[in-house]
């Protein structure tokens, strides 16, 4: 019996001992993780696993490290083991591991995670643009093939990126021969920032050997990275680890971040290195560029006000050398993903690196036109060979001569990232002209002189043009791939507007538009309706396009629900018209029947036109002549509410689109 309790007692320490050494284990990953040490995280917590621990925290933290420092491959092995564990997985956890299976070309797999993911939480932006653009692997296609890549000639065996150009030099960042500091990585780049180096650019296209850029007054301890140059190559906006005279800083949780400084050149020397006043010991700010003008500063940050991981930013240089308050780009540029690397180029593009959007997997580069405005025109994807399974970013282009450089971790490179560069021989830019004539609807004559006013669905870039003296009108250089609007406006003619959707590919679209005179008015007629029993004279002034219906209250519905046949309990009200009619035999009619939103929009037309025909069918089994009376549907094309297809509403508001109107076409 001794023997037996003495075995129980050292299989119990034996177990006390384990179970103390797995929880010290998990805390020292999770200190190192907290601090966004995600390299040493990872090797805290395989080394767990190795050991048999089997904890769902783990394995979430062990996948994100490896997805943080771009290594997908090994965080898609781990997202697997997590969701097997566990297949209710948070959001989060799930747009990463679908972000890893197209590292590995499953597309449909990751597609099926980013249904559930929506389905989770269907007010991401993340979600919402991805069930906007469930055919953007189509798009991307459409945009690749643009682009002639190839190795930038410069890379070393570590980690190298972040380029720029000043006075024919090619200006980098590259972590060769800084030893241990690769280690060391930030949530919002992949690898970790190190030190400048500077590379000749020749004109015959070859690149010289690459060198340390720093001048004395830049040699740190600490790594810099992502420069920018003034035109004038004066001034540089550069990214360094938090530090004060020389010296790291970190916060109260011993984390340094990233900040932004600038320098001046003095001589041939970069001197009066001062950080930026928006900086903090709390929160990141990195990767700087510079408007085409050089009076506003872009750039990376997780500062309060950001969507997710890192949002790209922007703040005024004021004349004075001071600058404004930073506001971030906001939904039409961030997600609650990684927006980070941002580049405008001298036509006013925003090029940036985001993993929030649909794309290729891990960080894509994207691009917008920056319009007048300030705001944001369509975010698109460049495409391949520039986007690829793993992280592309930190891109740069000539406008003039279209070659740029752009980084990318991507397989068969020579370190953790490279620099490539590329020619572009095709631009993104895709554009059609709309163009047609204007018409009277009656006479067919053209109209000239007539305004006409482009919108797209967002009522945004409105241009404006008049038709020429033999009706024709055009607009040119429209963007491909949208719904436009145009509307219209003439004297003695009524206001129309007209919709198109444009292809996405280069080319025109034929829209001519008929125009409607507007009624004439004719003297009062008194109309007798009964009402009540009782027969009560009513004088009114109607006109070519008086809607008969509402002038005699006639109910609007007058058929069941999906049906086309009139109702009996509707055919006193219907009577009225018949007696109108045979009071006014001038009197000529449109009927127009209307359904709303709900059931597909073909479906809608067809019982519209059905319900038109009806109705016309019983006014003339009333006695009324054939040709008083013209009918067509409209389906749900005329909605008179906000009840379009997803909109909820109450069936009172859908009732109100469920309508026949009788418009006076002659008198």
């Amino acid at each position: 019996m001794k023997i037996k309790n003495l075995l129980y007692s050292v299989l119990f320490f034996c177990f006390f001992f384990m179970a103390n050494a797995q929880t010290s284990g998990i805390k020292n990953a999770d200190k190192k993780y907290d601090s966004y040490a995600y390299a040493d995280a990872v090797k805290a917590y395989e080394s767990l696993v190795e050991k048999g621990v089997r904890d769902e925290k783990v394995f979430q933290r062990l996948a994100n490290s490896y997805y943080f420092i771009g290594e997908l491959q090994e965080a898609l092995k781990y997202y697997q083991e997590l969701f097997i564990l566990n297949e209710n997985q948070e959001a989060e956890y799930m747009y990463k591991y679908a972000q890893c299976l197209k590292w590995e070309g499953s597309y449909a797999k990751a597609d099926e995670i980013l249904v559930k993911f929506s389905q989770k939480a269907p007010s991401d932006k993340r979600a919402v643009l991805f069930l906007k653009n469930r055919s953007y692997l189509e798009d991307i296609k459409e945009n690749s093939g643009r682009f002639d890549v190839a190795d930038a000639g410069i890379n070393s065996k570590d980690s190298d990126y972040g380029s720029t150009i000043l006075n024919n030099k090619l200006v980098f960042t590259s972590a060769r021969d800084t030893g241990n500091i690769i280690k060391k990585n930030f949530k919002w780049t992949n690898k970790a920032i190190s030190t400048l180096y500077a590379v000749d650019l020749n004109p015959d296209g070859s690149i010289g050997k690459p060198m340390l850029f720093h001048k004395e007054n830049l040699k740190v301890n600490f790594n810099q990275s992502t420069p920018v140059f003034t035109k004038d190559g004066q001034t540089m906006y550069f990214t360094r680890n938090n530090s004060v005279d020389g010296k790291r800083r970190q916060n109260e949780n011993k984390i340094t971040f990233l900040k932004l400084y600038k320098a001046v050149l003095i001589g041939n020397e970069w001197k009066e290195v001062q950080e930026l006043p928006f900086n903090s010991d709390e929160y990141s700010v990195a990767h700087p560029a510079l408007s085409v003008d050089e009076k506003t500063l872009y750039f990376a940050s997780d500062m309060p006000g950001t969507f997710g991981l890192s949002d790209i930013f922007k703040v005024s240089i004021n004349a004075d050398g001071t600058f404004g308050t930073p506001e971030n780009l906001g939904p039409e540029i961030n997600t609650e993903g990684r927006e980070t690397f941002p580049f405008i180029s001298d036509e006013n593009e925003l090029y940036f690196a985001s993993d929030g959007r649909p794309g290729l997997g891990g960080l894509d580069i994207y691009v917008s036109k920056i319009n007048k405005d300030s705001s944001f025109d369509e975010v698109q994807n460049v495409g391949e060979p520039i986007n690829s399974k793993q992280d592309d970013f930190a891109f740069i282009i000539n406008s003039k001569n279209r070659n740029g450089f752009f980084s990318s971790n991507r397989a068969n490179g020579h370190g953790l990232d490279d620099v490539y560069r590329f020619t572009e021989n095709r631009r993104l830019i895709c554009e059609q002209q709309i163009s047609g004539t204007i018409t009277d609807q009656e006479t067919n004559e053209t109209l000239s002189n007539v305004t006409l006013i482009l919108f797209d669905e967002a009522g945004k870039s409105a241009i404006e043009t008049k038709s020429d003296d033999n009706g024709n009108y055009a607009f040119p250089n429209v963007r491909c791939g949208k719904k436009y609007f145009i509307k219209t406006s003439k004297e003695e003619y009524l206001f129309k507007e007209v919709s198109v959707t444009l292809k996405k590919a280069t080319g025109s679209v034929s829209l001519p538009i008929a125009l409607e005179q507007k009624p004439k008015p004719i003297t009062a007629i008194p109309v007798v309706i009964k009402a009540n029993n009782a027969i009560k004279p009513v004088k009114v002034t109607i006109n070519i396009g008086t809607d008969l219906g509402k002038l005699l209250k006639i109910p609007m519905n007058f058929f069941d629900l999906g049906k086309a046949t009139i109702k009996k309990t509707s055919e006193p009200q219907l009577q009225k018209m018949v007696d109108m009619l045979n009071q006014y035999p001038t009197i000529k009619i449109d009927i127009r029947s209307h359904t709303d939103s709900r059931s597909s929009s073909e479906s809608n037309q067809v019982l519209s036109d059905k319900r038109a025909q009806s109705t016309k069918d019983w006014l003339i089994s009333k006695g009324i002549n054939a040709n008083r009376l013209t009918a067509k549907g409209y389906g749900e094309t005329q909605l008179v509410n906000k009840c379009a297809d997803g909109v909820k509403c109450t069936e009172k508001e859908h009732q109100q689109n469920r309508r026949s109107e009788f418009i006076i076409t002659s008198l």
